[in-house]
């Protein structure tokens, strides 16, 4: 039997659209306002290092403050001091403040001391000690807990002659310590490149102070008050000013850094895509005589077991930002099955999925083989993160 059939054209509309990589990879914007928490090391009955007769603990107040006028001329920033005078405030309520004020930076600022003709400018992010001097260093710093009430219970879990115990203090901190190394980075290069400061770069210890705030934080050693021409310079008005406004500007360079990140990831767009559009293919038949179906007989359905949920699933957290990233392999070298989570106001980072610790060890090695040096095992249990000993023990 001859049977017509009508096709229709295929009809391509071709559109060209702009997209952004998803709906969910926008930057959250820089808040408004941007708030600093300025930290002048030291105070009251704790004046610092005394090297050359110079006090540490007005040195740093006077250089604090020079920051914070500088920055209060910004519109868009909020200033808060852990002290604006000649008191000694405790190193966990440094923390707390800067908690308490939901702040975007921390920043802590101390003067050196040696035995040695040391000199120059460094700044230190929280982390393991690299080496011994960096140790003696954060050992300095810390020892103001001995000058607080009840220090034994607050700081039970802490020994300061031990770099062992600092392993536990960086755990929190490594949500930020891209942005740390950032601002820290900026920090070292006004002190180097505009005011031709000896550059002691930028360093990890396990500063307590550092350890009890929870957003990006650095602590300032703005040179050695033991090294006489330094000291001078560190006790001088022009010296307080200079590193002031280093500092300051740093500061300024970073939140500009993080603004224009925003910018630039939220204007990455695909590239256009056709949208084809096929027109329904109409087909005409001669009518067909329809048979009565065969009814099979009915069979129950077989009901599927649900395999057991594992307790716990460990991940491997490879970077944290304030950048919303699009989960792309190709954003995160090449590495494939990543998940994100919003945290305050940063997003973490995680590579794999598995219920097995050892498997997320290899993991982690191969993060650590595409360039993701800090990466490290996370646990969850029933979809939130738990202290990583609870899942393990």
């Amino acid at each position: 039997m001859h049977k017509n059939c009508f096709y229709p054209l295929l009809v391509l509309l071709i559109g060209f659209t702009l997209t952004s990589f998803s709906g969910n990879d926008k930057i959250t914007p820089v808040q408004e306002p941007f708030i600093v928490v300025l930290d002048a090391g030291h105070g009251g009955h704790d004046p610092g290092n005394l090297g050359n007769g110079f006090l540490e603990k007005n040195i740093a107040l006077k250089i604090v403050l020079r920051v914070g006028e500088m920055l209060s001329k910004h519109k868009g920033i909020k200033v808060i001091y852990t002290r604006d005078d000649d008191t000694f405030v405790d190193l966990y309520k440094r923390g707390e403040i800067a908690n308490k004020a939901n702040a975007n930076l921390f920043v802590s600022v101390h003067c050196d001391s040696h035995t040695s003709e040391a000199h120059g400018a460094g700044t230190f992010v929280l982390g393991l000690h690299a080496n011994k001097q960096n140790f003696e260093i954060a050992k300095k710093e810390n020892s103001s807990i001995y000058l607080e009430d009840n220090y034994e219970s607050r700081y039970a879990a802490y020994n300061i002659n031990s770099p062992e115990s600092v392993i536990g203090l960086t755990i929190m901190q490594e949500e930020f310590l891209d942005q740390s190394i950032m601002l820290a980075k900026a920090m070292q290069d006004n002190f180097t490149g505009k005011l031709s400061r000896v550059d002691r770069k930028v360093k990890q210890a396990g500063f307590i102070v550092l350890h009890q705030t929870f957003m990006p934080s650095v602590l300032v050693e703005t040179g050695f008050l033991t090294h006489k021409p330094e000291g001078t310079y560190l006790n001088s008005t022009k010296g307080q000013g200079e590193m002031g406004d280093a500092i300051a500007n740093a500061i300024l360079q970073y939140k500009k850094s993080i603004s224009l990140n925003v910018s630039d990831q939220n204007s990455m767009m695909k590239q256009p895509e056709p949208e084809i559009v096929v027109a329904e293919k109409v087909v005409k038949e001669e009518p067909k005589v329809v048979e009565k179906p065969t009814v099979a007989p009915k069979v129950a359905p077989a009901v599927a077991k649900e395999a057991p949920k594992a307790e716990f699933v460990f991940k491997v957290q490879i970077m944290a930002s304030s950048k919303d990233l699009g989960i792309a392999s190709a954003n995160f070298k090449g590495l494939n099955n990543i998940s994100k989570e919003a945290f305050k106001n940063i997003y973490r980072y995680m590579y794999g999925s598995t219920s097995s610790y050892d498997y997320a060890n290899t993991l982690r090695k191969d993060a650590e083989d595409k360039g993701y040096k800090g990466a490290y095992v996370v646990a969850y249990k029933n979809g939130s993160r738990i202290n990583i000993k609870e899942a393990i023990k």
